[in-house]
């Protein structure tokens, strides 16, 4: 399998996320996996990567933290990355910056996605005081992982955590720990002897930042006969220094001398409520120390209160302090705890979470072709599966490919019973001739048109098509969407732009934007919109310059499309698009197979079953398209320019295709009449 891993942060710095990334590179490369990893660039990598091969971006860091660091690319530059690589799957860690990248690149590929839940990051967010941040953190969470394939979530808290926020396809997800590297044979006089000098030792591991509360440990700075030892780095440092006089900071340690000072500790102590799962605490266990931690998030799955440790009441330092007070004033129970903890990390080792990573792989390659066919994958409602379906991975004699079990309702795609177009030549069909009369066209809204239709022969579908050749966004928004209005349609297409943005002056965004007006408009109607990107023929030496114009207004629209709820065809994000043998010889108009392709990937993308199959038929019995004549500078360019000079366009005059609707399709033998509404 080929997984790619987006990272929100990666070495130098360690943290959680760091070290879950790292471990799961080594399982599945001596489980023979190829990886990739995507992640911010903030230093010399020496780490062994097990082989990866590694994507690092450019980032900036957070003011307030800058160990943190963040990366701002966009899905379309991921999607090139992901594309050259052909994952398998898209592992995304701890999403949130350019996991949402993340996200829509795989969607634009159609590659499933995994979205690990590691930070909690709406808590983050009051902790750094940004209390009213927290409903948009949520609102960002729950879409981007609603919009992911799968969702891996570390304790019962995070996945309740996640469930309040609308998130469905819930998966929990532990992390392993190595208890080789953890183990209480680690435990050294010396290093005991130099950080307390023969004192009971409290310990805290973690990242010295205000979401740790790290400062709650000041309860326990006084116990009679203890040391407090605090192991790690963060922007809280210095404060903590001066409220904690009497502790030791160490810094930050890693490798041997980490696994030595934790198993050194006494007890642990873990005072963090913000935690998704609590990884130092397992490291604790595994070193054979009794851990006590807040009772709430994920330390509620790993401390077995009174068996290796204690959970004390949230925000109740009083409670804190007791609890750790009878550990320190009590060696036998401590010792018992230890044993306990130590006992309790045996199955819980990286090889077995990592297996059950590969599982959680798998079934998100099963569900992948399901969301597929349905429309609006980002607005799926909450609910274990698409439809109410239960899915399954059920593993193939033969030792292929999983394929989907139904158990209940079959998915099935969406009836539509007024289908309208929208758009310029592209959409009008312009060149597509095969098997047309002289000087008539089909297109991909008219293939698409047939295709909904035969995807239920029992009714007809009425199709309208108001595309005309050189319209630009400001004719769909001042002639073309009214017209629209007036038919009523249940589906309307949008494929506009491209004359605009290879004007002389042009703003991607401000395009767009009028776009996004004719998209509320007709959502606001109740009709699903099916909004496709702008795309250009590859090795063209005359659209290099065009290329980032085409990039940011396909972004734009994607952006579009996930906040109306609206359908996306992202053409711009699929290679085969730019392949010249789809597209005619002037270079600006798709040729009669790449009509084809496009009517295929929006039957794809509208859930109409079995266009895969169709198309590979199609394909196969079509005709090559038909010849032209001439030069290209005689036949295309120069009549292009003469108009130009003129300031005609060659769609002055023309009317659209089916102004009104035709009926295509229904009961009997395919039919086509003109209808007004």
């Amino acid at each position: 399998m080929r997984v790619a891993l987006l990272a929100e942060s990666f070495l130098p710095h360690m943290n959680g996320v760091t070290g879950s990334v790292l471990q799961v590179l080594r399982h599945l490369a001596e489980a023979g996996h190829e990886t990739l990893v995507i992640a911010p660039r903030s230093g010399e990598v020496s780490a062994d990567l097990h082989g990866a091969r590694t994507e690092l971006l450019r980032s900036v860091p957070l003011p307030s933290y800058p160990e943190v660091r963040v990366v701002f690319a966009r899905a379309a530059r991921l999607a090139t990355i992901l594309r050259s690589f052909d994952p398998d799957v898209v592992h995304l860690a701890s999403p949130f910056v350019l996991g949402w990248q993340g996200v829509a690149a795989a969607d634009a590929l159609r590659v499933p996605s995994v979205a690990v839940y590691q930070t909690d990051v709406v808590s983050y967010a009051e902790r750094y005081g940004l209390p009213h941040a927290q409903a948009l953190v949520g609102a960002h969470i729950a879409r981007l992982h609603r919009r992911a394939t799968l969702t891996l979530a570390p304790s019962t808290a995070s996945i309740a955590q996640l469930e309040d926020l609308g998130v469905d396809r819930l998966r929990r997800w532990g992390r392993g720990v190595d208890t080789d590297r953890f183990a209480p044979e680690r435990r050294t006089a010396a290093w005991r002897s130099s950080v307390a000098g023969g004192r009971t030792v409290i310990g805290y591991v973690g990242r010295l930042a205000p979401e740790k509360q790290v400062a709650d440990l000041a309860a326990l700075a006084d116990i009679d006969g203890a040391r407090l030892v605090v192991v790690g780095e963060g922007p809280s440092r210095a404060g903590l220094e001066a409220a904690l006089p009497s502790a030791v900071f160490t810094g930050h340690l890693g490798g041997a001398d980490l696994a030595e000072a934790m198993a050194g500790f006494d007890v642990f102590v873990h005072p963090g409520e913000s935690e998704t799962f609590g990884q130092t605490i397992q490291e604790a266990l595994a070193s054979g120390v009794p851990v006590v931690a807040t009772g709430t998030g994920g330390p509620v799955d790993l401390v077995r209160s009174s068996v290796d440790g204690w959970l004390y009441r949230p925000g109740d330092l009083r409670d804190l302090r007791a609890r750790v007070a009878d550990l320190v004033g009590d060696e036998g129970k401590r010792r018992a705890f230890g044993e306990a903890a130590r006992e309790g990390m045996r199955n819980r080792s990286w090889d077995a979470v990592c297996r059950e990573l590969v599982g959680h792989y798998e079934e998100a390659r099963v569900l992948r072709p399901i969301d597929d066919r349905l429309p609006a994958r980002a607005a799926r409602p909450a609910g274990a599966s698409p439809a109410g379906a239960s899915v399954e991975p059920v593993a193939p004699a033969d030792g292929g490919e999983a394929a989907p079990t139904r158990t209940s309702d079959a998915v099935g795609a969406r009836t539509w019973r007024r289908y309208v177009a929208l758009g310029d030549s592209l959409t009008e069909g312009l060149c597509d001739a095969s098997r047309m009369p002289d000087g008539h066209f089909r297109g991909w809204a008219d293939r698409l048109a047939e295709l909904i239709a035969h995807a239920d022969p029992g009714s007809a579908l009425r199709y309208a098509n108001l595309a005309v050749r050189s319209r630009k966004v400001g004719d769909v928004v001042t002639e073309q969407l009214g017209a629209a209005l007036v038919l009523r349609p249940d589906l309307v297409s949008v494929l506009i732009g491209a004359n605009d943005l290879v004007g002389r002056h042009c703003d991607p965004a401000a395009l767009a934007r009028d776009v996004e007006a004719v998209v509320r408009r007709l959502r606001d109607t109740g009709a699903d919109v099916l909004l496709v990107t702008p795309f250009l023929p590859h090795r063209v030496a005359a659209h290099l310059f065009l290329e980032r114009r085409f990039a940011v207004y396909a972004e734009h629209l994607r952006r579009v499309a996930a906040e109306t709820g609206s359908i996306l065809l992202d053409l711009q994000a699929k290679r085969r698009i730019g392949e010249l043998d789809l597209w005619a010889a002037d270079r600006v108009h798709l040729g009669s197979s790449g009509h084809r392709f496009v009517a295929y990937r929006a039957a794809d993308a509208l859930g109409v079953p079995d266009a895969e199959a169709l198309a590979g038929l199609d394909a196969a019995l079509h005709e090559h398209d038909p010849a032209v004549t001439g030069t290209w500078l005689g036949r295309d360019v120069l009549p292009w320019v003469w108009r130009r000079v003129r300031g005609r366009t060659a769609g002055d005059g023309l009317a659209a295709k089916h102004a009104g609707y035709v009926t295509v399709g229904g009961p009997g033998r395919a039919r086509s009449r003109a209808e007004t509404g």
